[in-house]
C-alpha cells in the first residue's frame, strides 16, 4: 500500500511537471504568434537632385557622318546660289564654288580636324585652290566668309586660315547636347558624346 502511494506521488509530480511544460510551450507559441511585429522602415530612396543629365558615347563611320553633314548643308544652303558639299577622306575635303567677278569658280579646301577640350572642332586649312586663280589662302577664305552662308555656330577665320565648328552650340530640337569625343579619319574612328537632360524625359529627380 505504501508503495502504491509513493508511485502515485511520483506520477502526480510527473504529470504536473509535464502540464507546466506544455502550458509554457503554448504560452511561448502564443507570444510568438501574437506579439506585435515592428514594421521595417521602407526607404523611398534619397530623392535628391543629382546630375541633371546622362551622357552616352555614340560611335559612327565617315560614311554615315558624311551623309549627315551634306544633308545638313543642303538644308542651310537651299536658298543660296553657291553650293558646297563635304567629302570625309583622310581629311575634311570641302568642295564648292565662289563668285569671282561675273562668274563662279570652283573652290577646293582640304582641312585637318582637331577636337577641342570642350567638344568643339577646329578645321585647320591644309591646302586650298580657287579654280586656276593664284590667290593667297587668306584671301580665298575671305571670299568664303563673305559668300558662304553658315549657321552661327560655324565661324570662318581667314586670318588664322581655319574654320571653328562650335558643335556644342548647335541648336537641336530634341534638346540634346552634342560634343565631339574623337575624330580619327584615317582609322575611321569617330565618336560623339550625347548629353540627354532628364527634364527632356520628364524626370526631375534621380532615386538612389
Amino acid at each position: 500500500m505504501k508503495q502504491d502511494q509513493t508511485n502515485y506521488i511520483k506520477w502526480k509530480r510527473s504529470f504536473i511537471t509535464l502540464l507546466i511544460i506544455n502550458i509554457a510551450i503554448v504560452l511561448l507559441l502564443c507570444l510568438l504568434i501574437f506579439w506585435p511585429v515592428k514594421q521595417p522602415e521602407i526607404s523611398g530612396g534619397n530623392q535628391v537632385p543629382t546630375q541633371e543629365s546622362s551622357e552616352f558615347i555614340i560611335r559612327t563611320t565617315k560614311s554615315n557622318l558624311n551623309e549627315l553633314i551634306n544633308s545638313y548643308m543642303n538644308e542651310i544652303l537651299k536658298d543660296s546660289k553657291h553650293k558646297f558639299h563635304v567629302s570625309l577622306e583622310d581629311d575634311v575635303h570641302l568642295i564648292g564654288e565662289l563668285p569671282v567677278f561675273s562668274t563662279t569658280v570652283p573652290v577646293s579646301i582640304h582641312l585637318e580636324p582637331f577636337v577641342q577640350e570642350n567638344g568643339d572642332v577646329v578645321l585647320e586649312q591644309k591646302s586650298i585652290t580657287l579654280g586656276l586663280l593664284s590667290l593667297p589662302n587668306q584671301k580665298i577664305m575671305e571670299y568664303m566668309e563673305k559668300y558662304l552662308s553658315m549657321p552661327d555656330w560655324i565661324t570662318i577665320n581667314p586670318a588664322d586660315e581655319e574654320i571653328y565648328v562650335a558643335v556644342t552650340d548647335m541648336d537641336i530640337k530634341s534638346n540634346f547636347q552634342v560634343s565631339v569625343e574623337r575624330i580619327d579619319l584615317a582609322a575611321n574612328n569617330l565618336a560623339f558624346k550625347i548629353e540627354i537632360p532628364y527634364e527632356t524625359l520628364g524626370i526631375e529627380t534621380i532615386v538612389h
